[in-house]
């Protein structure tokens, strides 16, 4: 696992770094992501609420997922199982946030990978390849969350007395939280 998430590691580096240059080499403004990522609530725009929201649901699903380690190391894989599981739900939750955000860019701003009627045209193609290689790793991680899950409630790393599946799935899990820190405050802040 350590050799993939290194392997991955270097991906989103190069991602991101690209990301960097493109937005610090245009001679075109790049867009405000207060402006962009605005959600109109109760008459007036808030900024970046929904990332906001996104962010704190993926975090948490980082606690619920130390949790789960936590109880496989106890060698409690109900609780181990339910943790699992509800930090599988966070990442689906955080995926249906990311949908609605591209639709809301896509529909209503009309953004597209090859064009931004908001300012550079490369901010479409690198925000979009961006969040979604990792909303991919986000799918993928929820995945294997509930087959892992599922297999702890069957019982089957019961006989060996061996979890370690759970920690993998947790290392996996919490480097895409990490990646996602980055993205944040490359893409939302910056």
């Amino acid at each position: 696992m350590w050799i993939f998430l290194l392997s991955d590691t270097f991906v989103f580096s190069c991602f991101l770094i690209g990301y960097m240059t493109v937005r610090v080499s245009t001679t075109v403004p790049w867009p405000n992501p207060s402006e962009v990522f605005a959600l109109h609530v109760g008459g007036a725009d808030v900024p970046l609420l929904l990332i906001a929201l996104m962010t704190l649901v993926l975090i948490s699903s980082s606690g619920t997922m130390a949790m789960a380690v936590n109880f496989a190391y106890r060698r409690d894989r109900v609780n181990a199982a339910a943790s699992m599981l509800v930090t599988a739900t966070f990442g689906e939750l955080f995926v249906a946030m990311q949908g609605f955000e591209w639709s809301k860019l896509i529909l209503e701003e009309g953004v597209r990978p090859w064009g931004n009627p908001l300012g550079a045209a490369q901010f479409g193609s690198t925000f979009f390849m961006i969040t979604g290689f990792h909303g991919l790793h986000v799918s993928i991680g929820v995945i294997y969350l509930f087959i892992v899950a599922f297999k702890l409630l069957r019982g089957d790393y019961e006989k060996s007395g061996n979890y370690q599946i759970v920690e993998i799935a947790g290392l996996y899990w919490h480097f895409v939280d990490l990646v996602w820190v980055f993205i944040f405050a490359l893409f939302y802040l910056w």
